[in-house]
């Protein structure tokens, strides 16, 4: 089957997207407003976009034209916390995927406990072994949109979290001990399961 995405609708291309882009890291975002609310939300596309200075880069859809929260704070205070998301936050993780108010905070709502950050005003996620803390580079609205678009955010890490046990000689990750998850389609998600590995050529 061969599709052209311009004569597809929106939710077609996003399940291809979704379906056949897989598996995509979990960036689990804190942000905070301009109030002080801290927000909470996870999104999956997500990954490392340097090393020399580091960035990554993470978009938030925009249904509706209308922004998230996360957005809004972001473009606000130029500063967020992308955390990263193990097995057993999985389901605190999906429910701060809830639509609250922007006066409501996800960390409560999810019984998300939180730590101060180093660095950057908004908060990290206290259980999670790995948070990262940003300051905004650079975003970018998707032109010619159907449904609102995404912004893409490029955030320069400031600061790392690594929690202790997961941490190995020379900067390696005990990925027993890490056990991150990622996003499929749908409702899925996977874990890392079986590895196997492939020396680089020199």
């Amino acid at each position: 089957m061969q599709f052209n995405p311009d004569e597809l609708h929106q939710k077609e291309i996003y399940k291809l997207l979704t379906g056949l882009i897989i598996p995509r890291p979990i960036a689990w975002v804190s942000s905070i407003s301009e109030d002080g609310i801290p927000n909470l939300a996870p999104f999956s596309y997500f990954n490392a976009v340097g090393d020399d200075p580091p960035h990554l880069m993470f978009s938030i859809s925009r249904g509706g034209n209308v922004n998230k929260d996360t957005l809004n704070n972001i473009l606000t205070n130029k500063e967020f916390v992308v955390n990263m998301v193990t097995e057993e936050l999985a389901e605190k993780m999906n429910a701060t995927a809830h639509p609250l108010q922007p006066h409501e905070s996800e960390f409560e709502f999810a019984n998300v406990k939180k730590s101060a950050s180093l660095k950057v005003k908004p908060p990290l996620v206290a259980e999670s072994p790995v948070s990262m803390e940003c300051v905004l580079v650079h975003h970018y609205n998707l032109e010619n949109h159907k449904n609102g678009g995404s912004t893409i955010i490029i955030g320069r890490i400031v600061h790392f979290h690594v929690q202790d046990d997961i941490l190995l000689d020379n900067f390696h990750i005990n990925l027993d001990k890490y056990q991150p998850i990622s996003r499929l389609a749908g409702s899925n998600y996977a874990k890392l399961g079986e590895l196997f590995t492939i020396k680089r050529p020199t």
